[in-house]
């Protein structure tokens, strides 16, 4: 159980980090400095701000399970992450670098027009609204838990509205400094609380752990197949997470405006690709730990199933082990790591849907706004979409409503056309606005009929997995296309659609 040391730690880090976000954000005259901190910040502070960004609390606790019911293959997922990166710091970095972009879509408006350029930026929205209130939820499982532990009976919604009114705080006041150094700060808290449960673990299980987990099986890193089938349905195959993992991360890392804008503050285009690249393999390191951790829970539980342990799903492992065994002020600090990753995820979502909505949305409307008008419509907009954060982040309190299943996958479903899109501005010469459009309602369309609702039986036979008339389908003994792969085939159809029409002009 938690000491009333762990509460005040707890508490301490809460305050501190408002505190110091706002104290390191220093003064911001312009939207210049609220959205990309004058291009002053340093590529290994922009690197650790990435690895954060995309760390969130599912993460955290997340990979632990991954390697406690299964092996250690989710790491071949970091051999694609590295690829895709290096390929956007290739093909898409430079024509970032030309011109004054703010945002990823900027591209998409000069090369093709507005109206893409504002559909792409509404997908992106819709994007991280769905996909990031999912993880603020999440956030809110543990902290409750704790909290009924100790005696106090507090609900969701006042979790996560005391969650976001502290991150917007420093997010309102200090911009996108203040994002990038509580990034770092954020990073090196969870970072660290996982490596002390790993020293702790360790301590507890001992050198006759190794040959345990490797009896089981739980030490297999790499998983190669050639067998069509296991390429197609398992994530975790060697040639999906190198191929499949790379792809997403092209969209993830060079369409998204959450990192894209990262990139788009360095000082050079040099650092900007020291920064993207460095990141993959700081997240090669946090998955190894994270992955240790699961693998030694494993032995320290001596292999039991969740259902044994009185739990519910595998991602209650972590967090269990948390509460009951780590020593007073440790479990504050790992619990304040949790708390990290969130915030450092909703943060970056605040600031970059901010960022867009301005530049994207408003468009001409908004360069015609001198410096200090435009900087209190950035933090009226910050504050803005904040509110709609928490209320979207409550909704998904009914963990039986299908619309949790959308908000976890919200990105397999539109990556691949947003990355289509840019792919056909950056290969295709002769497609025009018109024929990117149709090639990026079509991908988006495609995904979601092919994820959320066929799926194909072992029989080969199609059927909707859901239908609004009766709710979710028990989906046991179906196959379908791995995850990895969704956002290939979203690309794809859209640029499959994009060159065809495109073949009717000169």
């Amino acid at each position: 159980m938690l000491q009333p040391f762990d509460y005040i730690i707890i508490g301490i880090y809460l305050i501190g980090v408002v505190l110091f976000g706002i104290r390191t954000a220093g003064k911001q005259r312009s939207v210049r400095d609220y959205f990309l901190g004058s291009k002053e910040m340093p590529w290994w502070a922009i690197s650790f701000s990435i690895v954060a960004t995309e760390t969130s609390t599912l993460t955290v606790i997340g990979i632990p399970a991954v390697a406690y019911g299964g092996a250690l293959t989710f790491f071949q997922l970091t051999l694609g992450y590295l690829a895709g990166r290096v390929a956007v710091a290739i093909w898409f970095l430079p024509r970032y670098a030309t011109g004054d972009m703010q945002t990823a879509y900027a591209f998409l408006g000069q090369r093709f027009g507005g109206r893409l350029q504002r559909l792409s930026s509404v997908t992106f929205l819709v994007t991280r609204l769905l996909a990031d209130g999912v993880r603020l939820f999440a956030t809110a499982i543990p902290i409750r838990i704790i909290a009924l532990s100790a005696g106090f009976e507090i609900s969701y919604p006042t979790i996560i509205l005391g969650i976001g009114i502290l991150t917007a705080l420093y997010t309102y006041v200090g911009g996108f400094k203040a994002v990038v150094w509580m990034d770092v700060v954020q990073m090196s808290v969870y970072v660290f609380g996982a490596l002390f449960t790993l020293v702790l673990l360790w301590s507890e299980v001992g050198p006759s752990a190794v040959p345990s987990l490797r009896e089981a099986g739980k030490l297999q890193v790499i998983a190669f197949s050639i067998s069509l089938s296991d390429i197609l349905t398992s994530p975790y195959s060697l040639i999906t997470a190198v191929i499949g993992g790379g792809i997403f991360s092209m969209a993830s890392h060079g369409t998204d405006q959450l990192i894209v804008q990262r990139l788009l503050s360095c000082r050079s285009l040099g650092d900007a690709r020291k920064a993207l690249i460095g990141s993959a393999f700081f997240v090669m390191i946090q998955f190894v730990i994270f992955l240790a951790v699961g693998a030694l829970l494993w032995v320290y539980y001596g292999g039991q199933d969740v259902a044994a342990l009185g739990l519910t799903r595998a991602d209650e492992i972590f967090p269990k082990f948390i509460v009951e065994q780590l020593p007073t002020g440790l479990a504050g600090l790992v619990l304040a790591g949790i708390l990290a990753a969130a915030m450092s995820t909703l943060s970056s979502s605040l600031n970059a849907l901010a960022s867009s909505s301005l530049n994207d949305l408003l468009g001409a409307k908004a360069s015609t706004l001198d410096e200090a008008t435009g900087l209190k419509w950035s933090r009226f907009l910050t504050l803005g979409w904040a509110f709609i954060f928490v209320f979207f982040a409550t909704l998904f309190e009914n963990q039986q409503n299908p619309v949790v299943e959308l908000g976890l996958s919200i990105a397999s479903f539109t990556y691949g056309s947003l990355l289509g899109a840019f792919l056909l501005g950056l290969l295709v010469q002769r497609v025009r606005e018109a024929d990117a459009i149709s090639g990026f309602l079509v991908g988006v369309a495609a995904m979601v009929a092919i994820i959320f609702g066929l799926w194909s039986t072992a029989e080969g036979e199609w059927i909707f997995l859901f239908n609004p008339a009766d709710g979710l389908k028990e989906s046991m003994g179906l196959t379908a296309l791995a995850w990895p792969w969704y956002t290939a085939l979203g690309a794809a159809i859209t640029m499959g659609i994009g060159s065809l029409l495109s073949i009717r002009h000169r």
